[in-house]
């Protein structure tokens, strides 16, 4: 059976200004709001607070594939998996790709659809790029560890071919995890100084302080680097061991660190927003492909 989802689809004070309602002021660290707090209402786990990154995508069974134009000729080598784009650079100048039988030593040549380009005498056949998310399940991960389910074990049968985790996601932490075979697509999101939120909701063993919630909210220290969330509250008509936290960075291990550091243990760890993609409609374990204009988004965002 397809593994497939359904619907393609405070305190105010002058160091925060995080309220007592748990609404969270969008404004800079440290900086006072003159209105108050501009987040009206907490993070809530059964309503749609994410509803301006939550448009549904179109009912699809085929993945979503960029238009077969002209590409430049390092892109055309790289998507081959052969090696990176900036090694295809120094192929091409060193005379060693050619297209159509002709030596290309042209940086910025472009490959027209039908042309045969023949890398080192092996002729290249890049994959069509393929997009597949997945709302991972407990008990799965994306190391290569023979002790623990492979987390590709569960898309596997979505393309012919390989596809690799945008990132890694141990078997605690469940929620959103993006396969693709776009190499570049992996390195952009894998890269330090990228920037896209990730929202997480937390299950902790006992009760948040709103002390410590606080204290997160102005910047925690984890290894003399001091980590800035975005938005952190309590999730609404839930205790107040769960809570909602949006940040930037694509370690979960990160997220985990930060409650530790003030004294408590993540029970549980789901990934419900990454890079503007959400998994409303993805039931636990399903997985559907991106839309084109998904694709177009996440390759948008810098």
């Amino acid at each position: 059976m397809n593994k497939q989802g359904g619907n393609n689809g405070n305190r105010n004070n002058k160091k925060s200004s995080f309220s007592k309602k748990g609404s969270f002021d969008k404004g800079k660290p440290n900086e006072k709001s003159a209105s108050g707090s501009n987040f009206k209402k907490p993070f809530k786990k059964d309503d749609k607070p994410f509803k301006k990154w939550n448009d549904k995508p179109a009912s699809s069974s085929k993945p979503a594939v960029l238009k077969n134009d002209d590409i430049r000729l390092n892109k055309y080598v790289s998507n081959s998996g052969v090696c990176s784009r900036r090694d295809a650079d120094l192929y091409i100048q060193s005379g060693n790709v050619t297209v159509n039988g002709e030596v290309i030593t042209e940086m910025g040549y472009k490959v027209k659809p039908g042309d045969k380009v023949v890398f080192d005498g092996v002729l290249l056949n890049p994959e069509k790029k393929v997009y597949v998310l997945l709302n991972k399940p407990k008990g799965f991960s994306t190391a290569d560890d023979e002790n623990v389910s492979s987390a590709y074990d569960l898309v596997r049968n979505a393309s012919t071919s390989i596809l690799r985790p945008v990132g890694r996601m141990d078997k605690s932490t469940v929620g959103l995890l993006l396969f693709t075979n776009d190499n570049e697509m992996i390195q952009k999101f894998t890269n330090a100084a990228q920037h896209s939120s990730k929202l997480y909701q937390v299950s902790l063993d006992k009760n948040l302080k709103y002390e410590d919630l606080e204290k997160i909210q102005t910047g925690v220290y984890i290894n003399e680097h001091k980590v800035w969330v975005e938005e952190i509250s309590y999730v609404e008509n839930q205790p107040k061991s769960e809570v909602g936290i949006k940040l930037k960075t694509s370690n979960v291990k990160v997220v985990r660190a930060i409650f530790e550091k003030l004294g408590y243990n993540v029970i549980k760890l789901d990934r419900v927003m990454y890079a503007g993609l959400t998994k409303w409609g993805i039931a636990r374990g399903q997985w559907r492909f991106l839309t084109e204009q998904e694709v177009i988004n996440l390759k948008n965002l810098k």
